[in-house]
């Protein structure tokens, strides 16, 4: 049987994933970190608006959207923001989704993850969103 967790040894554990990845449209490579639940929250918030009470599908820069909040420096802090989400969904597509793909693998993010996630999804108020 598998050892039971306290509290302090799960918010103790240092569980965020890192990888590397080359991207040589820009030059170098770029360095991922997985998300917080509370980062993931906000991530599939931004990919849904609210429309006469319904919630609809919003994709419009979904690559950049998630490669904003996964890219990190070597100190793991994130080196865009909210505002730099339209300017990174303006680079090569096929650089962009090299790094997609990573990012979603490494957050464990099935490609229809976006689709159920729509289709959990309840009304009321989207908030801390990551939208551009």
């Amino acid at each position: 049987m598998d050892k039971i967790l306290s509290k302090s040894e799960i918010l103790d554990s240092h569980d965020m994933r890192i990888q590397t990845v080359a991207v040589p449209e820009w030059g170098g490579s770029v360095r991922l970190r997985s998300l917080t639940g509370a980062e993931r929250d906000a991530f599939e918030a931004s990919l849904v608006r609210q429309v006469d009470g319904k919630h609809l599908p919003d994709m419009v820069n979904l690559r950049a959207k998630l490669l904003a909040a996964t890219i990190v420096d070597e100190q793991d802090r994130q080196i865009f923001t909210a505002s730099d989400v339209v300017a990174l969904g303006r680079k090569n597509a096929v650089a962009l989704d090299r790094v997609f793909t990573v990012a979603q693998r490494l957050n464990g993010m099935a490609t229809d993850s976006v689709e159920e996630a729509l289709k959990n999804s309840e009304p009321g108020p989207v908030v801390g969103s990551i939208s551009g």
